[in-house]
């Protein structure tokens, strides 16, 4: 009879314990940015929005949201939440990674994404910014190049950068 108590007991408790769990909750905004390789114009407006579509499904299937997306021809910008359990470089390996895969696919056999990022963290008051920004990129490189437009984010948020190894 005590056996039966005890397990009895402990699945209670378990039971209880299981309703009470501590949550870790997070909402971490990431502006990545990143170029294809070596700024080769190979994203046409025939492949960008079945790229976009294609990105935010894939970030979906991880648990990242995406606020706003625009690959440029030679570059794209993806405002997205960072889910809980990764870190920014797996991010940015889960979207570089399937898409350039997906890009070939599309008959763009030479295809591939460059090396390197940038991911720049975005307060919540600053998200409609960066969602109004990303919108406006066809109209933003009629006057600012890629490269202008990535040093000024590398010195807007202060990091230091090496010109020989951000163009890849």
């Amino acid at each position: 009879m005590y056996d039966v108590n005890v397990k009895l007991g402990l699945k209670v408790r378990q039971l209880i314990d299981l309703q009470i769990m501590p949550q870790s909750l997070s909402k971490v905004y990431i502006h990545c940015v990143f170029s294809t390789k070596k700024g080769v114009p190979f994203i046409t407006d025939a492949i960008r929005k079945d790229l976009h579509s294609y990105i935010i499904g894939t970030l979906s299937n991880i648990g990242s949201y995406v606020n706003e997306i625009y690959a440029n021809s030679d570059h794209i910008h993806v405002l997205c939440t960072l889910p809980r359990t990764i870190t920014i470089a797996e991010l940015i390996s889960k979207i570089k990674t399937p898409s350039s895969k997906w890009i070939k696919k599309q008959g763009l056999s030479n295809f591939s994404w460059q090396g390197g990022y940038g991911a720049f963290s975005v307060s919540s008051s600053k998200v409609t910014t960066v969602e109004r920004y990303i919108k406006n990129q066809p109209q933003h490189h009629k006057k600012t190049s890629f490269k202008d437009e990535l040093r000024n984010f590398y010195n807007e948020y202060t990091i230091d950068f090496d010109e020989r190894y951000v163009w890849d």
